[in-house]
């Protein structure tokens, strides 16, 4: 029996491609990549929403957390960014890679994808596309059966392993085919498809790209941190990331390091503050500011701090730092002053990007 690889994100692309290919009769044995870079859109995870599909569709799904190897992709991508921090064909071509040597591990005919060709700018042209199966070592492997009436034959189509005639010809950003083609496979409950990489995101990527040009040797709990609270650069060695509500306090306790100084209100419930980088009496008088700031305690001439360091705790009495000053050190966005969206989230999804 003809058997593929599916790269399943759980999104309506990927699993109408799954659908497509099983009432071929073709075997689907489904890969789920995660990374530190999701941007879901529904409760739950990306990884949740491919085990969902995969128990619907009753096939077998692998989950791979690719988020180390992903890393050093987003830190010196060989084909560059996109329009943001978005290292969308590095990003496939490592994806791509591993789903060859799985296809191959297993007895697998070829790989399959929800992609549709001119949905996405980057990686989702045809010369794009061919670089990406090239440099994985894929190339005619990949059957991305919603455009494949756009694409040339693979390799499964040409040795009659699938009928090309009763693939499709779905092309561009529109969805109106994938929506009716759900309807026919009776699909009720699917994402809608507006998530996708954080690196996209205007204000996470420019956060990420500051990070990078003070620390390109930044860990996997500087990314968990970039998602949480306001981010303020102190010197060019040190960051403050301050609460905004007790969620965010909560996560940053979580990611903080032995290393790092926790600051919180003496005397009032707040914002916590984590610094990291060089903890000298400056800086700690600086961040405490900048939690009087953040705080109810704003109005006030003088607010006792609690700052934690190396397992001893000792208060200090502080001025809340001016607004100008801490719009200052802000790290944002030019021409904008707030954060846009939530971004903690889950693990990240193979089929966007």
């Amino acid at each position: 029996m003809t058997k593929a690889v599916a790269l399943l994100s759980g999104g309506l692309d990927s699993t109408l491609a799954v659908h497509l290919m099983k009432s071929l009769g073709v075997e689907v044995v489904a890969l789920n990549f995660t990374t530190v870079f999701c941007r879901c859109n529904r409760g739950g995870s990306c990884k949740s929403e491919a085990k969902k599909v995969s128990e619907a569709l009753r096939i077998p799904v692998k989950m791979l957390n690719i988020t180390a190897s992903f890393l050093r992709l987003v830190k010196r991508p060989k084909y560059g960014y996109g329009k943001n921090m978005n290292p969308c064909i590095d990003c496939r071509i490592n994806m791509f890679r591993m789903a060859g040597e799985f296809m191959r591990e297993i007895g697998a005919d070829f790989i399959i994808t929800g992609e549709v060709l001119g949905q996405r700018p980057m990686s989702q042209r045809r010369e794009a596309m061919k670089i990406i199966e090239k440099e994985a070592g894929v190339e005619g492997l990949v059957l991305r059966p919603l455009c494949a009436r756009h694409m040339p034959p693979t390799i499964p189509e040409k040795v009659g392993l699938v009928d090309r005639q009763k693939l499709l010809d779905f092309k561009g950003r529109g969805r109106k085919g994938q929506m009716q083609l759900a309807d026919v496979f009776e699909l009720k409950d699917y994402p809608c498809p507006a998530g996708g990489c954080l690196l996209t995101d205007p204000m996470f990527a420019h956060r990420i790209k500051e990070l990078f040009n003070h620390d390109i040797g930044c860990e996997l709990g500087d990314i968990h941190l970039l998602k949480v609270g306001r981010h303020y650069r102190l010197d060019d060695r040190t960051k403050a990331v301050v609460g905004r509500r007790e969620e965010e306090n909560h996560l940053i306790e979580h990611y903080a390091q032995p290393t790092d100084a926790l600051l919180m209100l003496t005397d009032l419930t707040g914002p916590l503050c984590l610094v990291r980088g060089s903890l000298t009496e400056e800086n700690l008088r600086l961040a405490a500011g900048l939690v009087a700031r953040s705080s109810k305690a704003r109005t006030l001439f003088s607010v006792r701090i609690t700052v934690k360091l190396d397992g001893v705790e000792r208060v200090i009495e502080t001025a809340p730092l001016d607004a100008a000053r801490a719009q200052e050190l802000l790290i944002v966005k030019k021409k904008e002053s707030a954060i846009s969206r939530e971004w903690h989230c889950h693990p990240s999804e193979a089929e966007r990007g």
